[in-house]
């Protein structure tokens, strides 16, 4: 079969690679039908997740028809159209029993993240992720092998096309997750940090819950010109603003700052002349401007939601600032399953339309320059689905769905 293969840094290729097949009684095979960049494999992608092994198949925003089925596979069967969250949980453990999905603590034999070097189960195993957490071959292919197929695949009605569904896999849940943890609604300021495809999709879940007044800051200005066209946000370019919280906290109610602040950026922002001499000798592992700009843009006791995702040490976290002001945190990796069959109605709705950020639908032989228009943001580029099967595009650039 055709996959999406790690290389090294900025170097991905379209291999021939034996087709998977079943190795426990729940496992399913999945003929892929389409499959997404996500912004999170752009981690991978620049090199900064460590654990990526040469020929590891990426990609974890994946949906198709189930193709084969384990002996004790009861939740589904051959020619079931199922979309398949990122996170891979058993259903069984206490985290899993407690709908913290993300949590399980069965399913990951990698190390995780390490917490203190503390002895402490890791959390769930993620689909093309590296072996970090659980070297589980990903999405990006023709095929893939399932574990848990009575917990993860769910199944989605015929008359929805895959661009409508298939966000449903990682960055609408995602999105969601972090608008909740936010504690916003009817008549509330938010601002989102970052305008990739889990910001954009935050804005227009805030949107639907009422949410009165978000910012959102990014450097990027076609995306920003996309969100406030959209979702109607502030779009504020920090390209132009050197203080984008300041900004903000000017043009909300009483200068109090804003009820919640969703930090959809993670460990790359772009930092200080000082944490990237830190990051590139290893000193830390994340840089904190996007933090420190949120526990700035916040108002006294509100919330800090962060989809974002961080590793390791962070230069100039100003605990002191978010101790001050009465802050809560609320972060983690996105408990999928909880959310789908909820998310799925407000699709089917027509509340919410997740297919709206693609901008670029393209075969999935063309992989590799679709990981450069995302990375680059080339071509307005927003979002990219891939399509197992379809013949290349030619001219190497695929289509752009405007």
């Amino acid at each position: 079969m055709r996959a999406l293969t790690y290389h090294g840094a900025g170097d991905v290729r379209v291999d021939t690679v034996a087709e998977p097949g079943l190795q426990e009684d729940d496992d399913i095979l999945l003929r892929v039908t389409a499959t997404a960049i996500c912004g999170s494999d752009l981690h991978l992608y620049r090199g900064k997740i460590p654990m990526v092994e040469q020929g590891d198949i990426l990609g974890h925003e994946f949906m198709g028809i189930v193709e084969e089925v384990g002996s004790a596979v009861t939740a589904v069967r051959p020619g079931d159209r199922v979309v398949i969250p990122f996170v891979i949980a058993c259903g069984d453990c206490f985290f899993c029993q407690h709908d913290l999905f993300a949590a399980c603590e069965t399913t990951n034999t990698g190390r995780g993240a390490l917490l203190n070097k503390k002895t402490i189960p890791s959390g769930a195993a993620l689909f093309g992720y590296s072996h970090l957490y659980g070297g589980i071959p990903g999405g990006q292919a023709d095929y893939v092998r399932v574990p848990k197929g009575n917990v993860g695949p769910f199944k989605v009605p015929g008359h929805l096309a895959d661009d409508q569904v298939l966000f449903l896999s990682d960055i609408l849940p995602t999105a969601w997750q972090a608008v909740l943890n936010a504690e916003v609604g009817q008549g509330s300021s938010l601002a989102i940090y970052g305008a990739g495809p889990v910001g954009l999709l935050s804005a227009a879940c805030a949107r639907m819950l009422g949410v009165e007044q978000i910012f959102m800051v990014d450097e990027c200005a076609y995306r920003l010109d996309y969100a406030h066209q959209a979702y109607g946000v502030i779009p504020v370019n920090f390209a132009y603003d050197d203080d984008p919280a300041d900004s903000i906290v000017r043009h909300t109610a009483g200068m109090r700052g804003v009820d919640a602040v969703i930090d959809a950026v993670g460990f790359e922002a772009k930092g200080s002349t000082t944490e990237t001499v830190l990051t590139a000798l290893k000193l830390e592992g994340s840089s904190g401007k996007a933090l420190r700009q949120s526990i700035a843009a916040v108002r006294r006791g509100g919330v800090v939601s962060v989809p974002g995702v961080y590793a390791g040490f962070i230069h100039g976290f100003l605990f002191g600032d978010a101790f001050d002001k009465g802050l809560t945190f609320r972060m983690g990796q996105t408990h999928v399953q909880r959310y789908l069959p909820e998310l799925l109605a407000h699709i089917e709705a027509g509340r919410l339309d997740p297919q709206a950020i693609v901008t670029h639908r393209m075969a999935l032989e063309d992989a590799p320059r679709a990981y450069e228009l995302f990375n680059g943001q080339q071509d307005q580029c927003r979002k990219v689905i891939l399509v197992p099967g379809a013949a290349p595009d030619p001219r190497g650039q695929g289509a752009a769905v405007r």
